[in-house]
């Protein structure tokens, strides 16, 4: 393992921080196509903010650790890592050019001996049917006989700076029992919490998927119960409050599913089980019901309106926040987004305020404009305010002051003071 040279194949929210954990302990080369990225990190800063830039500098003065564009400055690497996304089309069908292309770079590059291990979360086969057959097809070499291979799944929260890459645990996997052995050895020397070695590729392909097919499914039943008690007139976290009084309720709430896990990750599985002839009854229902939510809540907010009397037609409505998440700035597949359109049906008056969102990614993503300066917003200037993620700057904010006399506020997180929200999720 003295001799191990790794290289990473993507610089995004799973393959920096991999990338910058693995250079404290082998010499590693991160290489990515966009070359913007690569500019910014090698400057020292990590727009992700999933690495912080201290330590994304020290990792680049003291352990030597550099990123690329050029196929040529990893040929020289022995074990590489591909951390790309494996996104869905219009269709919810799983997109796997990243993960092809990405094959076929590492193709151009591999040598006899060498080991390639794939975090990419996909459904179970991908990894040996797929993507190993285009590094076959483009390197001339053979699976298992000059090359090997492993699949370690990516466990990153982004945003979360409690479980960071070096505390998970992660699982390994090799394509026969001695390279198992030697891609647990590698990440186990960098992991606080150290490994579980799955028995198989396929075995830990499936571990992944359920991880984040399990949570879309718990929250889906957290939101239809919300659908239900709104609908009955009681309040959803007053009732999670009291069953979770017994020992073994899950708490759990209700919300929107963004991101690019636990909204995209179960169509991999879903799509793979109908072709062995198994209908997934439970996951489609989950994610149609947690696709739908952002739609919901914006109907709840027009109907708040509506009793109270504001006239929804051409109203002034704020929305808190436009990221998936709380105290990050990804906007991948931010079901924010779904309010904003089941809003602009009737007002074209809708503001979005984030201060963590990129407001150029998110025009060009979603062709919204949104603000980042909070002194372009006026008290008593809304007819609606809809608090849509809990960042930690909103909570710090007269939020019942934005809104006109008799206006509305409506608390997607359910973090708000119960005396100045008029309704919640």
């Amino acid at each position: 393992m003295k001799s191990t040279k790794i290289a990473v194949i993507g610089l995004g929210y799973v393959g920096l921080p991999l990338a910058r954990l693995f250079s404290t302990k082998f010499p590693t080369v991160g290489f990515d196509l966009n070359q913007a990225r690569v500019d910014a990190l090698m400057a020292g800063h990590d727009a992700t903010l999933e690495v912080d830039d201290t330590l994304l500098q020290e990792a680049i003065s003291k352990h030597g650790f550099r990123c690329t564009t050029c196929l040529d400055d990893i040929r020289d690497c022995n074990f590489y890592v591909v951390a790309v996304p494996t996104p869905v089309d219009e269709n919810n069908r799983p997109d796997l050019k990243p993960l092809w292309g990405a094959s076929e770079t590492v193709g151009k590059v591999i040598s006899k001996g060498d080991v390639v291990v794939y975090e990419s979360t996909v459904y179970p086969g991908v990894t040996e049917e797929e993507c190993l057959p285009v590094v076959e097809k483009t390197s001339g070499l053979t699976f298992n006989t000059d090359f090997f291979a492993g699949y370690s799944p990516e466990r990153i929260n982004p945003g979360d700076k409690q479980h960071t890459v070096e505390k998970i645990r992660k699982v390994t996997s090799g394509s026969t029992p001695e390279i198992a052995d030697y891609v647990d050895e590698v990440y186990n020397s960098v992991l606080v919490n150290g490994t579980h070695k799955a028995p198989s590729i396929k075995v830990a392909e499936a571990s992944k998927i359920i991880e984040n097919s399990q949570r879309d499914v718990n929250i889906a039943f957290m939101n239809e119960l919300a659908k239900i008690f709104n609908a009955m007139g009681i309040d959803t976290h007053d009732v999670i409050e009291a069953a979770a009084s017994k020992w073994n309720f899950i708490k759990l709430s209700p919300g929107l599913v963004g991101g690019h896990c636990i909204s995209v990750d179960p169509y991999y599985l879903i799509q793979k089980a109908q072709v062995y002839g198994v209908l997934p009854r439970v996951m489609s229902n989950a994610r149609r019901l947690n696709d739908g939510m952002g739609a919901y809540v914006a109907n709840q907010t027009v109907k708040c309106m509506n009793k109270k009397g504001v006239m929804v037609k051409d109203a002034k409505i704020l929305i808190l926040g436009v990221t998936f998440k709380e105290n990050c700035p990804d906007i991948r597949n931010t079901k924010v987004v779904d309010i904003y359109h089941t809003l602009a049906e009737y007002t074209n008056n809708i503001t979005i305020y984030d201060p963590w969102a990129d407001s150029e990614k998110v025009r060009e993503e979603y062709g919204i404009e949104i603000h980042n300066s909070q002194c372009r917003m006026q008290n008593g200037e809304y007819d609606a305010v809809i608090l849509a993620v809990a960042h930690k700057e909103f909570l710090d904010m007269d939020i019942r002051s934005l809104v006109r006399k008799g206006g509305v506020v409506y608390d997607v997180k359910g973090i708000l003071p119960r005396d100045i929200i008029d309704s919640r999720l």
